[in-house]
């Protein structure tokens, strides 16, 4: 009985104990940390008051942008570990001279730090010790703020715990550090809509880790890294829009988890590697604006799960392929701007999702056999102008289906495929017959019309005299 009673006087003490460390101020949190987050909230926000409207952000005077966590050893103090600013929080504004205040570094808890659209007027840089001891830290976001400018420190790679880096939408400069390979917890790099510049480095390939690369919308030169295939878990590549040179390395059909591949405007060139084909769960590929002068690579058929396919303004050439039912799910495909040639495949239709089809200014040519309730359903999404040797049924040229078809009526239509010299206009059919006659044979008729009416003049004045006479 007497232990009893000891075990339940102990239990109290050390309940009174934890309760004063979560609701006594002074217990509620550790001071430096403390006075840390009220300097980087001073830094920030256009409010004065901040402090003293929130003595105690991690229980009773709250703010939505913080977040804490109870530590898990004694004493149990609060820590903070996230830090959010953005347009979901309105009150207070950032501060037109916002920045970020090195007492971040006394929050050793940190695992987020976000801060969207708020350096806009006032120029601010990321300063190389910023990230020194942020051991901790697992998200950094900085996003959507023009007067972030300067280059990426190389100390961000010493945030060994990073998981997600987004630095996008700003106006950072320089080199991508090669450093940042060393970051190989990362899985989502988010650099794009800077000014970057210069290489992608190869070192990328050792972030084995790495999920999502985001490096669109930057002046990056130089050819795409090889090591990209070594990245076995990446579902998303987005090079877009920057000034890429050479070849597609045949390595990146080993990143077999690829989901999305933009290589768009770029000036990449020569033949798309069919080692390509490896990328079975690819659902989006595109490739717009890029002089590859070549063919359209025949694994693309293959590749069953294929969403997106866009080979816009890509110098194309040769016939399309034969799509055909394995592309179940693939819904737009875009091949407008090209020197295509050949037949429209009628087989087209046999894509049960297609949704959107643009081979709009190309050198097709033959009768378009694309059904009517086909070429209906699609409506403006289905675009073929801009091809001079294309024609249409009677029937869809009758009925006005769509503008977007914009090809005159064939000779001779029908349902059944024609030979292309079987086709031709029938609003130049007649200067076009004029034109492509033997010499000889227009003589002929011109000939045989003058005895016709000789022969006429002749049998009038032989009645007329006939009429004389008697």
């Amino acid at each position: 009985m007497a232990s009893l009673s000891f075990f339940l006087v102990g239990f109290l003490v050390l309940a009174s104990e934890v309760s004063c460390s979560l609701d006594g101020f002074e217990m509620e949190m550790e001071k430096d940390e403390l006075l840390g987050l009220f300097d980087v909230m001073e830094a920030l926000l256009d409010d004065s008051n901040w402090a003293k409207d929130h003595p105690q952000p991690c229980s009773e005077t709250p703010w939505p942008g913080v977040q804490c966590e109870i530590g898990q050893v004694s004493p149990f103090y609060f820590h903070v570990t996230k830090i959010h600013i953005g347009s979901d929080i309105l009150n207070p504004p950032c501060k037109i001279s916002a920045t970020i205040s090195h007492s971040l570094l006394k929050l050793t808890y940190l695992k987020t730090f976000s801060i969207f659209n708020c350096f806009t007027t006032h120029p601010i840089s990321l300063s190389p010790s910023l990230f020194g001891s942020l051991s901790s830290l697992e998200h950094l976001v900085l996003e959507s703020n023009p007067s972030l400018y300067g280059k990426i420190p190389l100390t961000i790679a010493k945030l060994g715990s990073l998981r997600v880096l987004t630095l996008s939408q700003n106006n950072l400069v320089g080199n991508i550090p090669r450093e940042i390979g060393e970051m190989v917890m990362l899985e989502q790099l988010d650099l794009s809509y800077n000014n970057l510049s210069g290489e992608i480095p190869e070192e990328i390939g050792d972030m084995e880790n790495l999920t999502i690369l985001d490096l669109s919308w930057n002046t990056l030169e130089g050819q795409l890294p090889s090591t990209l295939g070594q990245l076995q878990l990446l579902q998303k590549v987005d090079f877009g829009s920057n000034k890429l040179v050479g070849k597609i390395p045949p390595h990146l059909g080993m990143a077999k988890s690829l989901v999305l591949l933009d290589l768009s405007n770029n000036l990449l060139t020569g033949s798309i590697p069919e080692t390509l084909s490896g990328l079975e769960h690819l659902e989006y590929l595109i490739f717009d604006h890029n002089p590859f002068n070549t063919m359209i690579p025949n694994f693309v058929c293959q590749l069953k799960k294929l969403q997106t396919m866009s080979f816009s303004g890509c110098g194309l050439i040769g016939s399309l392929p034969n799509f055909s039912t394995p592309l179940k799910h693939l819904s737009s495909l875009s091949l407008d701007n090209n020197s295509l040639t050949g037949k429209i495949p009628s087989n087209l239709v046999s894509l049960p999702s297609l949704d959107h089809l643009n081979l709009s200014n190309n050198k097709l040519s033959g009768e378009v056999l694309l059904p009517q309730s086909f070429i209906e359903r699609l409506g403006k999404r289905l675009d073929i102008r801009g091809n001079n040797g294309l024609c249409t049924s009677n029937q869809l040229n009758q009925k006005k289906v769509s503008l977007y078809l914009d090809a005159p009526v064939c000779l001779n239509s029908s349902s059944e495929p024609k030979s292309d010299e079987s086709l031709a206009w029938t609003h130049h059919h007649h200067h076009h017959n004029q034109a492509n006659e033997p010499v000889e044979n227009r003589l002929k008729e011109t000939s045989d019309a003058s005895l016709f009416c000789s022969n006429i003049i002749c049998l009038l004045l032989v009645f007329f005299f006939s009429l004389f006479i008697f």
